[in-house]
């Protein structure tokens, strides 16, 4: 089987740490990948690794089966691998059009910004992720988390993105806009995106992602569809750092990630 996205055997050191030990990943289109572990475990350096802000120090990438070379960003964009960090790294006192082609604007014949092009668009993308979103005039900051993200997801899609690593997405979000953040990852799912969610929240990820994936000291130690284990058993994962056949309690080897 051909996955969106295969890393293998990927590393990443720091001096005489090593952040990544030999990860195996895989991601495929339309699913939800939840990444979980505790802070040191992996995942982060993992997904930096994949968006271009890391340079591996071993292993591969493969893209739709084809190698690929990710040095920067700009590789990762290319690939349309895009992240979203919990800033969302969006300007406050701009609207949404102005953020959503924040750095690659819009501009006519004689060099002015098109506004009225930038807004049509945004309307048409921003929809797309959310219905109903409404404040396209407003600056930003006066948004629920929820529309940030909207914008924030937005612009990755138009950038033509077909995997989204979320960094906490619903980090110092209150339950209703949880579940607006919810229904996003739902829509892009079912748009074909592929979606690495890393959390620590074990709610969130057995709420949204079709499989969980568990590091522990730059490790991949264990992998499993979410309706086949329940957060007791992800949690032992994430402390003991192994998978442990049920009726034995002995340690089990990783299904292949």
């Amino acid at each position: 089987m051909t996955h969106l996205v295969e890393m293998t055997g990927v590393q990443k050191s720091f001096g005489g740490v090593h952040a990544v030990d030999g990860a195996n990943f895989h991601l495929d289109a339309g699913e939800v990948v939840g990444l979980l572990g505790h802070n040191g475990a992996g995942k982060s350096t993992l997904m930096a690794l994949l968006a271009g802000a890391l340079p591996l120090d071993a292993g591969s990438i493969r893209v739709d089966g084809r190698p690929v070379a990710i040095r920067s960003p700009r590789d990762a964009r290319r690939l349309g691998i895009e992240a979203l960090y919990q800033d969302l790294a969006l300007a406050d006192n701009l609207p949404a059009s102005a953020n959503l082609f924040l750095g690659r604007e819009l501009t006519g014949r004689f060099g002015l910004l098109d506004e009225a092009a930038m807004e049509r668009i945004t309307h048409e993308v921003v929809h797309r992720v959310n219905p109903a979103f409404r404040d396209f005039q407003g600056p930003v900051k006066s948004l629920s988390g929820g529309e940030r993200q909207s914008i924030a997801i937005g612009r990755a899609m138009h950038f033509e993105a077909r995997v989204l690593i979320l960094d906490e997405p619903t980090a110092a979000l209150g339950p209703a806009e949880t579940r607006e953040v919810g229904r996003l990852v739902g829509r892009l799912r079912d748009q074909g995106l592929g979606i690495v969610l890393v959390s620590h929240d074990l709610h969130d990820v057995f709420r949204l992602s079709d499989r969980v994936v568990v590091m522990k000291a730059g490790c991949i130690v264990a992998s499993r569809r979410t309706e086949d284990t329940h957060p007791d058993e992800v949690l032992e994962w994430i402390i003991a750092g192994a998978q442990r056949d049920a009726a034995r309690g002995t340690p089990v080897r990783p299904e292949s990630v």
